[in-house]
């Protein structure tokens, strides 16, 4: 067995020879790794630590370069962490550092080794240790562990005793009660001469304040010794990050910061620092405006660097400087725009950025035609980009920025023409949310929908897909702002719209059903023979459906019902018609606006849809079959049941009635405005009383035993599809039943809105506003050689220096809000309760009786020190009797900081652990219950209070 060893020893491949053997091998590279592994399981279990090592070494190279699995050697690093010799060793830690979590299960075995490695004599297994536990520490390992943490923080070898610093933090976060007995430590190392123990400090207490910055207040006082003092540079970033986030909180604090970060600023030639004071005073300290300007000469210096990074870093300062300083950016506008032609992409999107934070009321159509253009000359990455930021920019706060939604409406169909647009998502948002929210932009919105529906570019680009079908939604539901529906109708039937996906043919065939349903209710109550009706039937038609344009004659010519079933060339899609329309189409009913709803112009749309949408009857999708057979059946009815009205008879029959009737429905319901909804209405709806949700619905066949659902529709068709045709007389039941169903369910619907009316729209705005609204503004053509970044420079100084809004012909259009405000809920950032307690344990050591002990050393340093001027800003009587009674309890309990100084580790941890039992037990003997509970009740308030700063730093 042990010549075995010995051979395995002389023979085995170490990680270079792996390495090697790896580099070798230009094809079959995974084959290599699977016989090295088989290797290292054969290595691995040899009684020998060396050979062990080295295979343990292999494995974590191969798992942290090609990611194979290394948790089956869990105890194999174990073994290697227990080695006495320092080279077995490390493999071992690093083994457990890179496999090891939570989960491990020989995790809690390595307890030991690391508590016997923290306390050993040579510093380098200490340090494996540290470095260990701070990247796989557990909340039992930190329990564990940190009294030999709160024993190495006070060590006299440097590098050990920063490491330690450094596993603090971890130790903290699984660990909060770990505060109480190594906090006071941690500050210690606040005044430490040597610059690693102290970098290591500041670092710590960056993280922690950056969780939160309230708790760590009353330090406030060491962080600006050090700011002051200090002449490293990366000590000075770290606490300039923590005053960045203790300044807003303390406005006195931020009074008092200032003059030292800005002397910084000056005299700094390191442009991380210089960065970091720029950094600290835009976001922190921008009330102070001269600190803001020497941050702005300070940010041109850095956009004036050739270096990209310097550029970058200046833009991204001027970003955060703009929304309270607009005028630093119109100092370096030429710099800005310059930027959008950069070769950097960071560069170019913060250039991005700040050009869209300049845009005005003024500004905005010039600046977006500016961008359009410039956005079909980019990349497409950064042609998105620019997109997007136009349509974040124009929707912000429903569109306050936006005037003319006219000229809006024609953005988004020139932005979904760009060859690059993904952004199909967004625009398919905004144009239906346009049209819902402006009544004034809808007739520009259904011409914009069909001059989308009949550009052929957009039917290949699967990202546009989205635009389509916002397009065919508004073409059905705003049909009645369309100038000619029948041209609506020629888009969606298209041949070309077969290559969209069904979800989108599905809503296709559903505005086709409501613009056909629009258009048979407009001939029919537009029609002659409505003279003769009963009154009754003239008082259900609807005027909703009546269109613009004037009717000059009556077309005499027999309407032949026969006709419509027999589909000729001259109805064929592919023949439409030979009139050009103005958009690139030829239509056959570009005569409607003279002639209006006509029986010819009725007849071909009729044959045209159902040419169209017959051979979609037998298609395998749900929704495009389900639509499909809905307008067939609506046409079927049409031809079957409606012979006198299209033969300009004066009679109707009864059934016919019943007819008009059934489309007077249809017409009324999609006639029913729609409108935004809150997102948090459905939460504001109160749940009834004895409704469960959750309970199976098993037994719904015998609560709905006696319910009959309807066999057949009252206008069944001779196809296989349908069934056989009912006879008039049940016909006219079921008619009648679906006539008091549906008036049952209009009056329900009005009792409901009557009831709870908080959550319905208005179905009028507060005034009635003209459909007159001047025309959009025209993308104006750029020539080629025309210089955008003259023009954008022009047009953003305008943009900023006129500060008046300006006049326009028309008010702005009314935008429907809603009372209660649609902005998405921002639900609060639950902490975590490691946070919560970590929170809780440093406020106790601060601002409870622990803080008199830990800054009676700290005030003792600084008073002397104290400038006259600061000590008189600050006089209220509530602070100054604060400060004589700190003072007299620190006097008090001096002998007692002397004999805790002397007592071992054990008695230090103890007492930590007991939350300051004994001294407020000893507290009670000197003073009284009385005080005692007044103390009690005083530490209580302070700590629900923003914590104390020491006035002799304010």
């Amino acid at each position: 067995m042990a010549g075995s060893s010995i051979m395995e020893t002389l023979f085995q491949r170490t990680l270079e020879d792996l390495i090697k053997g790896m580099r070798l091998q230009l094809i079959g590279e995974s084959v290599f790794i699977s016989k090295a592994l088989e290797e290292i399981r054969r290595e691995i279990k040899s009684t020998d630590l060396h050979t062990k090592s080295i295979a343990l070494q292999k494995l974590t190279y191969l798992n942290s370069l090609h990611a194979v699995d290394m948790s089956w050697a869990a105890f194999h690093a174990v073994e290697c962490m227990s080695s006495s010799r320092f080279a077995e060793k490390r493999i071992g830690y690093v083994a457990a550092s890179q496999s090891f979590n939570e989960s491990t299960p020989v995790l809690l075995l390595i307890t030991n080794q690391l508590r016997k490695d923290l306390t050993s004599v040579n510093e380098y297994e200490a340090s494996l240790a540290l470095e260990c536990l701070a990247k796989i520490g557990t909340v039992d390992l930190a329990r564990d562990l940190t009294p030999e943490i709160f024993t190495l923080l006070s060590s006299s070898k440097v590098f050990v005793r920063k490491k330690s610093i450094g596993v603090t933090m971890r130790v903290f976060e699984k660990y909060p009660d770990a505060v109480r007995v190594c906090f006071k430590r941690l500050v210690e190392n606040l005044e430490s001469s040597d610059p690693q123990s102290l970098s290591a400090t500041v670092g710590v207490f960056c993280e922690l304040a950056a969780k939160d910055p309230r708790s760590y207040l009353p330090l406030a006082p060491e962080f600006y010794r050090i700011l002051v003092d200090s002449r490293n540079n990366w000590v000075l970033i770290k606490v300039l990050k923590i005053f960045a986030k203790l300044a807003p909180l303390e406005p006195r604090l931020a009074k008092k910061v200032t003059e030292p970060i800005c002397e910084h600023m000056r005299r700094t030639g390191a442009k991380s620092l210089m960065f970091e004071c720029v950094r600290t005073v835009v976001e922190s300290l921008s009330v102070y405006e001269s600190a803001v300007k020497l941050a702005v000469a300070k940010i041109r210096e850095l956009l004036l660097e050739d270096d990209p990074n310097l550029k970058y870093l200046g833009l991204h300062a001027l970003s955060i400087v703009a929304p309270k300083h607009l005028w630093a950016v119109l100092e370096n506008k030429e710099v800005v725009i310059k930027s959008l032609s950069d070769e950097d992409a960071n560069i170019k999107l913060e250039s991005l950025r700040l050009v869209m934070a300049m845009v005005s009321e003024s500004s905005i159509v010039e600046i977006c035609r500016v961008l359009v253009n410039y956005a079909l000359k980019s990349d497409p990455e950064f042609c998105n980009e620019i997109l997007g930021s136009i349509l974040s920019t124009c929707a912000r706060n429903f569109y306050e920025i936006v005037m003319d939604f006219e000229w809006y409406v024609s953005l988004l169909g020139e932005m979904s023409r760009t060859p690059h647009c993904q952004k199909g998502e967004e625009i398919e948002s905004q144009l239906i949310d346009v049209g819902m929210r402006v009544r004034d932009a809808r007739p520009e919105l259904v011409r914009v929908a069909r001059s989308l529906l009949i550009d052929p570019a957009l039917l290949g680009n699967p990202f546009l897909n989205r635009i389509l079908s916002a397009a065919a939604w508004v073409s059905g539901e705003y049909v009645e702002y369309s100038l000619n529906p029948f041209e609506l109708a020629e888009a969606l039937i298209q041949p070309r719209a077969s290559l969209l996906p069904a979800s989108i043919r599905a809503v296709y065939l559903q505005s086709i059903f409501k613009i056909l349903i629009f258009c048979v209710n407009s001939y029919l109550s537009q029609t002659e023979t409505l003279a003769d009706w009963e009154p009754k039937v003239l008082d259900s038609i609807s005027d909703l459906a009546s269109v613009r344009a004037p009717i000059e004659g009556e077309c005499e010519e027999a309407f032949n019902p026969r006709v419509l079933g027999q589909p000729s060339a001259d109805n064929s899609i592919e023949d439409i018609g030979n009139v050009d329309d103005g958009d690139g189409q030829t239509s056959k009913f570009v005569s409607f606006s003279k002639n209006g709803f006509t029986r010819e112009s009725i007849a071909n749309l009729l044959n045209l849809v159902e040419v169209a949408i017959r051979p979609l009857s037998r298609s395998l999708e749900v929704e495009i079959l389900e639509r499909a057979c809905n307008i067939l059946g609506l046409i079927e009815v049409l031809k079957r049941e409606m012979p006198a009205v299209f033969q300009n008879e004066k009679v109707l029959e009864k059934e016919e009635l019943e007819v008009l009737k059934l489309i007077k429905l249809m017409n009324d319901a999609f006639s029913e405005e729609l409108g935004p909804v809150s997102v948090s209405a459905q939460e504001r709806v109160p749940i009834p009383d004895g409704l469960v949700l959750k309970d199976n619905l098993a037994d719904l066949d015998e609560i709905m035993g006696d319910v009959k659902l309807p066999s057949a529709s009252s206008f069944s068709l001779e196809s296989p599809y349908y069934g056989h045709r009912m006879d008039p007389a049940s016909s006219n039941v079921q008619s009648n039943e679906d006539s008091e169903a549906s008036n049952e369910s209009m009056s329900l619907l009005a009792e409901h809105r009557k009831r709870h009316g908080l959550y319905y729209l208005p179905s009028e705005g507060n005034g009635t506003i003209s459909n007159d609204y001047p025309p959009a503004n025209d993308l104006k053509s750029v020539d080629t050689n025309q210089d955008d970044t003259e023009d954008f420079v022009k047009l953003t100084a305008q943009s900023l220096v006129s500060k008046k809004k300006p006049n326009y012909a028309k008010p702005r259009p009314v935008v429907v809000k809603l009372d209660e405000g649609e902005s998405v809920p921002v639900v609060p950032k639950k902490q975590d309760s490691r946070d919560d307690l970590l929170s809780g344990a440093v406020r106790d050591i601060l601002l409870g009786d622990d803080a008199e002990k830990l800054s009676s050393s700290i005030k003792g340093k600084e008073k002397v020190n104290m400038d006259p001027l600061d000590s008189k800003e600050n006089m209220h009587d509530m602070e100054n009797s604060h400060h004589r009674k700190t003072t007299s309890r620190r006097s008090k309990q001096q002998p007692h900081r002397k004999e805790r100084g002397r007592t071992s580790l054990e008695k230090l941890g103890k007492e930590k652990e007991e939350h300051g039992g004994k001294v407020k037990s000893k507290s009670s003997h000197r003073h009284g219950r009385q005080k005692s509970r007044q103390k009690a009740e005083g530490s209580s308030d302070v700590i629900a209070q923003t914590p104390v700063i020491p006035d002799f730093l304010l």
